[in-house]
């Protein structure tokens, strides 16, 4: 007996039935479902790319792999990296694809606690499709960011100026705006160069300065210090190859870090660039250039005296000596003592025309030509009577920058050219044309009476043995609103090294410091400013490939001193006190 019953028709349709009817139902449901999709992906589509959003859209890694950089380096003249553009990464925002706002703005302010809560929740909620978050992120900010996972918020990959040197070179470079833009400095002067492209389509060659890392850090290092130490407001110094103009290290104190300017910009005084920028009346630094309008229009030598016994008298001005000398003067007396007396009588003996003259042939009342944008004129008077060519004779009535003071000492130096100031690396062997201000022999005198005043005058803080140093030291009253601040002064030393064979010339200016123990109190050129430069030269020196020589050796002391002419200015100013 069989106990198998076999299927009817009816059932067989009716399972047949069930599963086509399954069929169609899962069917409608794909249907449904890929219908859906396709909406959902229009809109993203629509919101993402059709409304502005389409090249920020996706973030990816390699978002500037293959690419060339926004901005090219920039280096120092031994090819130290000084500027460079990095890869970052930036957060952005699609508001309208944020679901739960408050929810965002939480998470994102515990990432970025700096940020204003309420600004973070009004560009989460606005009705764009595109709004920044943070620019340029840390890598672990990214991380977090990215470990968030809410929808709507997306990395677009970006470059960012770097500054290895931070605050070294701050007034030289300058910086660049978050969107890659110089808008200081020679990033500024530059910018078109560094954002440009050779005839191959790469990146231009990196942009070579002249100045150099390891002088650049010493000068700074000497000039915070003595900021600090005699509590003063800010400072200047730079130092400048006599032969080519190149400015080989500058320093504007206070300064701040190229990586952090928005920090800077609430202290403005930081961004001010007292090299190039801030004019002052630079005092007795006056009296080198006096020095050479008397040699080359007057045929002053170094055996003519003057009277400086008693105050010269000028309408209603009187001008005295800070240290009266009761009797005559040598001409490198005069100089090396610093007497305004003897300055004014060979101011007056020459005439204000050809001094005024003279003074523009320097350079001293024209604009700067150096490649940095934040430069000023010069201030002089329109009316050039005996009182102001008498005043101006000193460095008092004129007021120039510290770069101004640098380019004029290097061309008197130097065998009497005027040569560009640039702070662009001038290539090897490439001589550089100058226009001739004074003559050879007047240049040679200009370089004895300089060393005479270290050896034996205001200057002597300044000198470093074996270097023959010379230079002239500079103290002047701070001018404010057309008078002068008799407890504010400014200090200051030019100098050049090494004054048989000139190289290089060293400036450094102190505003405003307070006299202390060290100084009994002074606030003199020669008692701050003097020392700091000396200080420089015996560290820089060695860095720059300049040799010391014994100076008590007769060989050298001859061909210094007796290399033209029948006159010696030592013996000439023997009578020293």
């Amino acid at each position: 007996m069989s106990y198998f019953k076999p299927r009817s028709f009816d059932d067989s349709d009716a399972a047949s039935e069930a599963v086509n009817t399954s069929h169609a139902r899962l069917f409608v449901v794909i249907a449904i479902f890929s219908i859906a999709f396709f909406i959902l992906s229009v809109r993203v589509f629509d919101v993402s790319v059709m409304r502005g959003g389409g090249k920020y859209f996706v973030a990816s890694n390699s978002y500037n792999d293959g690419m060339l950089k926004e901005r090219t380096d920039i280096v120092d003249r031994n090819g130290e990296l000084l500027a460079v553009n990095l890869a970052t990464a930036s957060l952005y925002a699609n508001p309208q694809i944020i679901m739960n706002v408050k929810e965002a703005v939480d998470k994102l302010h515990d990432i970025f606690p700096e940020m204003n809560r309420d600004t973070l929740y009004d560009r989460l909620s606005s009705n764009k499709s595109f709004v920044w978050i943070k620019r340029h992120l840390a890598p672990q900010e990214q991380y977090k960011a990215n470990a968030l996972g809410i929808p709507g918020l997306f990395f677009k990959n970006e470059e960012k100026r770097v500054y290895p040197q931070k605050e070294l070179f701050s007034h030289v470079l300058g910086f660049v705006n978050l969107d890659g833009k110089g808008i200081m400095g020679v990033e500024r002067q530059f910018d078109e160069y560094l954002t440009g492209r050779n005839e191959s389509g790469e990146n231009n060659q990196p942009l070579r300065l002249s100045l150099d890392v390891r002088v650049q850090s010493i000068v700074h290092q000497v000039m915070a210090d003595v900021v600090k130490e005699f509590s003063a407001l800010g400072a200047s110094s730079i130092v400048m190859d006599v032969h080519t103009g190149e400015v080989i290290s500058m320093v504007s104190l206070p300064d701040f870090n190229l990586n952090n300017p928005v920090v800077s910009q609430q202290n403005k005084t930081a961004l001010f660039n007292r090299s190039t920028f801030g004019v002052y009346e630079m005092g007795s630094t006056f009296k080198t250039f006096n020095m050479a309008l008397g040699f080359e229009l007057g045929d002053i030598g170094m055996k003519d005296v003057y009277d400086v016994s008693k105050p010269v008298r000028i309408a209603n001005f009187t001008i005295n000596d800070y240290h009266q000398k009761k009797k005559q003067l040598t001409v490198p007396e005069i100089y090396m003592y610093s007497s305004n007396i003897g300055s004014a009588k060979i101011a007056l003996d020459i005439g204000e025309e050809e001094q005024r003259s003279f003074l523009r042939r320097l350079g001293l009342l024209s604009g700067l030509d150096v490649e940095i944008p934040e430069k000023s004129e010069p201030l002089y008077p329109d009316r050039w009577g005996k009182v102001r060519s008498v005043t101006i004779s000193y460095g008092h009535g004129i007021a120039v920058t510290p770069l101004h003071v640098t380019k004029a000492t290097a061309a008197l130096v130097n065998g009497g050219y005027l040569k560009p100031a640039t702070v662009i690396k001038v290539p090897e062997g490439k001589d550089i044309e100058g226009q001739k201000v004074i003559s050879d022999v007047n240049s040679d005198k200009i370089r004895k009476i300089m060393r005479l005043a270290v050896q034996y005058g205001t200057g002597g803080r300044a000198d470093v043995s074996g270097y023959f140093v010379g230079g002239k030291t500079g103290s002047a009253d701070k001018a404010d609103n057309g008078s002068y601040d008799r407890k504010a002064n400014i200090s200051s030393f030019v100098g050049a090294f090494p004054m048989d064979k000139p190289r290089y010339v060293v400036f450094v200016m102190i505003d405003d410091p307070i006299g202390n123990t060290s100084t009994g109190g002074y606030t003199t050129g020669g008692m701050i400013a003097a020392p700091a430069a000396g200080k420089i030269i015996k560290r820089i020196a060695p860095v720059l490939d300049v040799m010391p020589v014994d100076e008590s050796d007769y060989k050298i002391r001859r061909e210094f001193w007796y290399n033209n002419e029948d006159e010696n200015p030592k013996v000439a100013a023997v009578q020293f006190d």
